[in-house]
């Protein structure tokens, strides 16, 4: 058979924070009630999400996630992140909920990923379908390599202190062949770490770091992304 459609269950602690939390993301509600049990439906044009309420549920302790395939991950991160910014002023990057940003996966063989945590604690995870999407090449160089490894474990795995540990080591020994421009994203991730991690001192001294980065005007374009992401954090930050 075809056309079946799979639709995630997921729990969170407070029905009404979750359809407000997705209500910005440009979802609206299919369904909802609050007898025998709390419980809504969220729709956002294809996508379809359920949730369930429980009582005394932490986030925290959540294992809940689903992967949802698109064809641009990046025009997805930009509509939630537009929505964020209407409600809330900036894009969210640290507790929960917030957004990571969409990078190159090297566990999904170089696809663009980007993770939605919702006020559940649930990872709702998006990745890039299109087959002919080609995937991002291996990362160069001992900083991209660090950055490539540091991904999976905060934005895949979602344990940010390894992933400190990891860029913290690669920016402990800078070489003279460093490119400028990894030298920037990995700052900028590490302030994103940072963010995660409650540690709002080291982000702010990781994007003084990136101001003092001497970038040509085609590095600085290839370097876009990771200044876009670097005002989104000061703006977190503010």
């Amino acid at each position: 058979m075809t056309n079946e459609v799979t639709v995630p269950l997921l729990p969170c602690a407070s029905i009404d924070d979750i359809v407000a939390f997705y209500q910005v993301l440009g979802f609206h509600t299919t369904y909802q009630q609050r007898k025998p049990y709390a419980c809504a439906g969220l729709q956002r044009e294809d996508l379809n999400l359920q949730f369930f309420e429980i009582a005394g549920f932490d986030p925290a302790d959540s294992y809940g996630s689903c992967i949802v395939l698109t064809s641009d991950t990046g025009q997805m991160y930009r509509a939630f992140a537009a929505g964020m910014r209407a409600a809330y002023g900036k894009v969210l990057v640290s507790g929960t909920p917030r957004m990571t940003r969409p990078r190159a996966r090297k566990n999904v063989d170089g696809m663009s990923g980007f993770s939605v945590i919702d006020p559940g604690g649930n990872w709702i995870r998006f990745f890039q379908n299109t087959p002919a999407a080609p995937a991002a090449p291996a990362p160069a160089g001992r900083l991209g390599k660090a950055m490539a490894n540091a991904v999976v474990q905060a934005d895949s795995r979602g344990d940010a202190r390894q992933a400190a540990r990891i860029l913290d080591s690669a920016l402990a020994r800078p070489e003279a062949d460093d490119d400028p421009v990894a030298v920037v994203e990995v700052l900028v991730y590490r302030a994103e770490v940072a963010m995660v991690l409650n540690d709002p001192a080291t982000a702010a001294e990781m994007l003084a770091r990136v101001g003092r980065v001497v970038l040509s005007a085609d590095e600085a374009t290839r370097a876009a992304a990771a200044f876009e992401a670097a005002t989104d954090l000061s703006a977190a930050l503010s």
